[in-house]
């Protein structure tokens, strides 16, 4: 099969061994794959080396099947989260797969299962979100961002506020639910978030950013609030004002699938079916695809991340 593979000068487009379903897998044909930021460690070599196939998430349909697969048969249209999408076949666990609705195009269906099964564990499972809470979310213009605008205003939150340094960025964030957008460039970012909510702070804090604005979360965040760390993209290290998260008893929760085993990872994907599918099928959830490229051009589509321009979800059409 054709495939992108990590090589010491970053990816190339070359041939690989087409993978073989375990028992518990299925082997999909992929049609679209979506673009995360994990995908530019693993394109340059890191963390797995070269030779490794970048990709977390893909559409397609379903060619094969493990022996101990009862769930899913060849002919499916699926969508799936894993490793190895940039290709034109991937190999996904059945407890990791979904089924496509109906209508959903390929492309549409790329999008969703990264920022379905993250958004849902960090707002839901990890930061209990209740009806008439407050949300703040730390780098909202990404997919997995955007999706935790939606994830928020379908779980009834009465403010939803999204951060992004882009002008342009902000001003399309009320479309996915943000109440409010804000800059977090502006040092008073902190003081507006607790205007916003009365003066209290926000109840739960979704931060995909971390060390430039962890001291600022604690800030906005009210007494007993919860910051779900997500993602480092500001960076992994950074002061911490230790005194001030325990004077406001906030609760701090790290997340990633790094350490997750495939039963967890398992559990994250059933309660996102069985919280979220009606409201998938009826497209509640809808992430914009900012652009899309033929798998060749793989390199071409990750350097646009990289540049952190884009808005939603960068597609790789196979």
């Amino acid at each position: 099969m054709k495939a992108v593979v990590a090589g010491p000068e970053g990816v190339l487009f070359a041939d690989s061994d087409t993978p073989t379903p375990k028992p518990t897998e299925v082997l999909v044909r992929v049609r679209a794959a979506a673009l995360n930021r994990a995908d530019l460690a693993v394109g340059a070599g890191q963390p797995h080396g070269p030779g490794t196939i970048p990709g977390l998430e893909w559409s397609g349909e379903v060619v094969a099947v493990g022996t101990a697969v009862n769930d899913f048969r060849p002919g499916e249209r699926v969508m799936c989260s894993g490793a190895g999408a940039y290709a034109e076949y991937a190999v996904a666990d059945h407890g990791r797969t979904l089924p496509l609705p109906a209508d959903m195009s390929f492309e549409v269906a790329a999008t969703l299962p990264v920022a379905l099964q993250t958004m849902h564990d960090a707002l839901i499972t990890q930061a209990h979100l209740q009806p008439g809470e407050t949300v703040l979310i730390q780098g909202a213009s990404s997919g997995v961002g955007l999706m935790a605008l939606q994830m928020a205003r379908w779980r009834k939150a009465s403010v939803v506020i999204g951060t992004s340094r882009s002008p342009e960025h902000r001003a399309r964030l009320s479309q996915f639910g943000a109440t409010l957008a804000i800059d977090t460039n502006d040092p008073n970012w902190p003081e507006q978030v607790r205007q916003a909510t009365g003066g209290r702070g926000v109840d739960v804090i979704i931060d995909q950013v971390s060390a430039p604005v962890i001291n600022g979360n604690m800030q906005a965040a009210a007494v007993l609030g919860r910051i779900v760390n997500v993602g480092r993209l500001g960076g992994s290290r950074g002061e911490f004002d230790f005194d001030l998260h325990a004077t406001k008893r906030i609760s701090y929760i790290g997340v990633t699938n790094r350490t997750r085993s495939i039963e967890e990872q398992r559990a994250i994907t059933e309660r996102v079916r069985a919280d979220l599918w009606q409201a998938i099928a009826e497209k509640r959830f809808s992430l914009p695809i900012d652009s899309s490229y033929p798998l060749v051009e793989a390199p071409a589509a990750l350097a646009r991340m990289k540049q952190n321009k884009h808005f939603g979800k960068i597609v790789l059409t196979i």
